[in-house]
Parts: C-alpha cells; structure tokens; sequence
C-alpha cells in the first residue's frame, strides 16, 4: 500500500507552503487524481487520519477531484475515455494510443483562514 507515502508527500507539500504562509493551519486541500494513476482512493482516505495526525492539515477538509482517463488513438485520432491503460480503441480496435490525461496526482489548492 503505497497510499501511506503518498498521503506523507501531500502533508509534506502543504507544510511547506504553510510555512512559507506563515500559517499553522490549513482549513481545505484540493487534490486531483487521475483515474490511471494509480492511487486508490479508499487506500488514500483509510491512511489519512494517520498521516495527517498533528500536522497543518489535521483539521483540514479534504476535496477529491478524480480526473477521468481520456486516451487518443494513434491510428484514426479519435479520443475517447480510458478505464484501464490497455483499452482499445472504440472506432477501429486499434492498442497504440497517447493518454491525453488520467495519470494526474497533484496538490490543486490549499485554503487558509485567516
């Protein structure tokens, strides 16, 4: 389960910005996360309370937007929405496709209340 060192990193990323905030306390993190990347949210939010124990983000409410997977097939150029990497194509079956987005993980917006 790899969810516990992502959720160090994400509490990681908001003390240094609620350091150089000069803050102590974070009232909302936004995170994104692709459907592809690998993270599996209810992992996530089972570690959460552990990793953000006595941290900035403790208190913090927490806005998960999943980011669905869009891939375009290499072949004929249509896009069209990933569940898995191998997926093929719907219009000619093609494999050989680029993933336009659904890999994402990332720090959206921190809010502080002033």
């Amino acid at each position: 389960m790899h969810e516990l060192s992502i959720a160090l990193g994400i509490v990681k990323i908001a003390e240094k910005e609620a350091a150089n905030a000069k803050v102590t306390e974070i009232s909302v993190i936004e995170l994104e996360i692709g459907t592809l990347s690998g993270i599996e949210i209810n992992s996530l939010s089972f570690v959460w309370p552990s990793a953000v124990k006595d941290t900035v983000l403790e208190k913090a409410e927490r806005r998960i937007d999943v980011i669905q997977a869009k891939g375009k097939c290499i072949d004929c150029d249509t896009e069209f929405d990933l569940k898995q990497i191998y997926d093929q194509c719907p219009n000619c079956n093609g494999f050989f496709k680029s993933v336009l987005k659904g890999k994402e993980m990332r720090v959206k917006a921190l809010v502080i209340n002033d």
